[in-house]
């Protein structure tokens, strides 16, 4: 199956953030991992790994790589969020200043973004009509689950329970709903007999090149207040 037939399994799994009254990461990165199984039924050899998204956050700003999904070391675009805008630069640009952004293009609303992690307002698909399972234990920690089952799709979802939130997730009113965050969607379509995966893996660290542009912008905002 080639990667452009790949992409409509991964594309409803995201959504964007909204605040709300618990602790905010105030900075640190977020990856975006699926696995594809093809034949599913069949056993699970026949698989495809993507680096679906590579995160980087301070506070409310946002550094995302989006890495080419067949050569996955090198980053096929780059955009900078804030709020409900992001802004394409340059995967090489190292001393960018983000409040030149609005004057040099015209931002790109996150909802029509279509590469990396999708944003969107809309709600998990058939959402009312899930059923809550039992807790879990997986990679040495414990998950809240629920399922979705319908005559096409079959979906589990994992929460971990924490009082953080990022400043990206996979929908925000499931988190809501189930006190914590949403780090692994497991669906499998009857019909094509494709089973996906979908971690989030928070991290502590920015990337490399995230790291050289937020402190650049950390060093230019220090002196623009002296």
């Amino acid at each position: 199956m080639k990667i452009h037939l790949i992409l409509p399994y991964l594309l409803f799994l995201f959504t964007i953030s909204s605040c709300h009254k618990e602790i905010k990461s105030e900075k640190g990165g977020i990856d975006l991992i699926s696995n594809v199984y093809f034949d599913a039924s069949k056993g699970l050899d026949n698989m495809q790994s993507f680096h679906v998204s590579k995160i980087n956050y301070s506070h409310d700003q946002l550094i995302e790589y989006v890495p080419d999904l067949s050569f996955p070391e090198i980053n096929r675009q780059v955009y900078y969020i804030r709020d409900s805008l992001c802004y394409p630069i340059h995967p090489m640009e190292r001393d960018l200043i983000f409040s030149d952004l609005s004057r040099k293009q015209k931002p790109l609303l996150v909802w029509k973004k279509k590469e990396g992690a999708v944003f969107s307002k809309e709600w998990i698909p058939n959402y009312r009509n899930r059923r809550n399972l039992s807790d879990t234990i997986l990679f040495h920690k414990k998950y809240k689950r629920f399922e979705i089952n319908s005559p096409w799709m079959y979906t589990r979802f994992y929460i971990y329970p924490t009082d953080t939130i990022l400043p990206y997730s996979l929908y925000r009113h499931a988190e809501k709903d189930y006190h914590g965050r949403l780090e692994r969607i497991d669906s499998y379509n009857k019909k094509d007999d494709v089973f996906v995966t979908l971690q989030l893996l928070p991290r502590k660290n920015w990337d490399a090149a995230a790291k050289e542009l937020f402190e650049f912008n950390h060093f230019v905002k220090k002196r623009e207040s002296e």
